[in-house]
């Protein structure tokens, strides 16, 4: 008998009996190693993500309005055509025009081929001297209703930064800076009329701290973006693999470790570092997973703001347009220009009336012929301008299109699109974080199901999404921001949110307790 037994402990083992025994001696070590390594990683983007809810929903600063109404233009203001506001001040070329109040006076905007907004008087066309501040700071006290507190600071916002993030999306920005106890700061976009976003001292805090600790924004000012993101994937990818070694210990390898013993603080600890860990790491996958895929999409550029059509004008191009007597001036709330093509058309924005509702028409200049489906034919026009521009070379070259042709290398012909329609709401695909309304969206039967989203009032490109960014994006908004729980309130999705990060921070925390008693 014990001639066999020792001959069967002499036979070699397989490769899967090799594999797991490996397994079995090290995992809890490598779990210690890989654990170690990221807990101060989760405790900064658990703490951050804890923030989160607190000044984003429930602790959110509020302001008196949340954006700046139109109203039809007054006509008995206007003693000048555009044209001759434009000869009396000797300006032979702009890129367009529009209306805008301004201490209960007209003026028309025109913004010229250097990009500068200029404001003259429509009854005698005098230039109002520092127009564009005092009309940022119009709004900024609009939108606050505060017309007492004095004015720190106006200046202009051209990149972003840590404080006027990307994701606002709006350049050029005027940010009116408030002597108030609340240190307020209101972004205001002039062009438009629209405010980008504003923020309190403790909302600029709070926005500095989850820059810091959820973005690590502290990598990117010593390296550069690439090796910021590259970092965070590797870390990310060890807290998956950390996650995975504490199921196996914890899970299936529990009864080789040490079971807590009445007054044993670290068998205590280790129980329920075990119980809380079981618990959130699907959530910890979640939040990891979700996390390293929307790190990888931002390794692309989003070059979204480059994409802008703004062909110079002439001033003899708008000085056979008079007035336009078939305008129907009790609706009308401003007037731009566009070109389309080689024809100049005039943007006619109405309001809404129990009859009406709201709507851009487009007119041709010279005949005053109305162009029919005109924002669809025009954001169709933009979306080829775009698509020529982003496959030039393979990349961008320039935010100038009047010398592209119109067929575009990637297929969004007429005949490859599916569907077009106006937006005048943001929706699941295209969220408010586009920031820009009311958009045409275009959706064309490419291999990628491409959308591209236009704002025909700026003549912009609002967002371009396929499949790839769908997919993304819905696993970002359900696993990490936990979207899906939307239809219970905002409350209960914060709610389970907090929970979850709470739950991920905890075990974090007393691993390493554990560890620095093992030490």
């Amino acid at each position: 008998m014990k001639q066999v037994t020792s001959t069967l402990e002499s036979q070699p083992l397989s490769l899967k009996d090799r594999v797991l025994r490996l397994i079995r001696r090290n995992m809890y070590q490598w779990h210690r190693v890989l654990g170690i390594i990221t807990v101060i990683p989760v405790i900064f983007w658990t703490l951050s993500g804890l923030m989160h809810p607190f000044m984003s929903h429930w602790f959110k600063p509020t302001i008196a309005h949340d954006f700046i109404p139109q109203y039809p233009i007054q006509k008995n203001q206007i003693k000048l055509s555009v044209a001759e506001v434009l000869k009396q001040n000797k300006i032979t070329k702009f890129k367009n025009f529009r209306f805008i109040t301004l201490d209960k006076q007209t003026y028309y905007q025109i913004k010229d081929t250097t990009n500068h907004l200029l404001y003259f008087s429509t009854q005698n066309g005098r230039p109002l001297p520092n127009g564009d501040i005092r009309y940022a700071e119009l709004l900024a006290r609009y939108l606050i209703d505060d017309y007492t507190s004095p004015i720190l600071a106006i200046t202009q916002i051209t990149e972003f930064d840590h404080e006027y993030k990307y994701i606002n999306r709006l350049l050029p920005v005027w940010k009116v800076s408030f002597d108030r106890s609340d240190r307020m700061d209101v972004m205001i976009e002039t062009e438009q009329s629209r405010m980008a976003t504003f923020n309190t001292q403790g909302r600029k805090t709070f926005i500095r701290i989850f820059d810091l600790l959820h973005n690590w924004s502290f990598l990117e000012m010593i390296s550069n973006k690439g090796l910021q993101i590259t970092i965070m994937l590797m870390l990310l990818a060890i807290i998956s693999l950390s996650t995975g070694s504490g199921i196996v210990v914890y899970g299936f390898l529990w009864k080789r470790f040490k079971k807590p013993t009445a007054g044993n603080t670290k068998g205590i600890l280790k129980k329920y570092h075990r119980q809380i860990g079981i618990a959130v790491s699907l959530v910890t996958f979640a939040f990891a997973g979700s996390g390293a895929w929307h790190l990888v999409r931002k390794l692309t550029p989003d070059e979204r703001n480059k994409f802008v059509y703004e062909p110079v004008f002439k001033t003899a191009e708008v000085e056979v347009a008079s007035l336009m007597p078939d305008i129907q001036w009790d609706r009308l709330l401003n007037i731009q220009i566009v070109k389309i093509g080689r024809t100049n058309y005039f943007q006619l924005f109405y309001d809404k009336t129990e009859l009406e509702s709201a709507e851009v028409i487009y007119q041709h200049t010279y005949t005053q012929k109305m162009l029919k489906d005109g924002s669809v034919l025009y954001a169709k026009y933009l979306a080829n301008k775009f698509a020529n521009l982003a496959n030039v070379n393979g990349s961008l070259q320039s935010a100038c299109c009047d010398l592209m042709s119109d067929v575009a290398n990637e297929d969004i012909s007429n005949d490859n699109l599916l569907h077009a329609e106006i937006l005048t709401r943001f929706d699941r695909e295209y969220g408010f974080v586009n920031k820009r309304l009311p958009v045409v969206k275009l959706n064309y039967n490419t291999p990628e199901k491409t959308s591209y989203y236009i704002e025909p009032a700026t003549s912009r490109l609002a967002a371009k999404i396929e499949n790839a960014d769908r997919a993304e994006g819905w696993s970002f908004a359900i696993l990490h921001k936990y979207l899906l729980l939307e239809w219970a309130g905002k409350n209960v999705r914060d709610f389970v949110t907090l929970l979850s990060a709470t739950g991920v921070l905890i075990t974090s925390i007393f691993g390493l307790v554990l560890f620095i008693k093992n030490r």
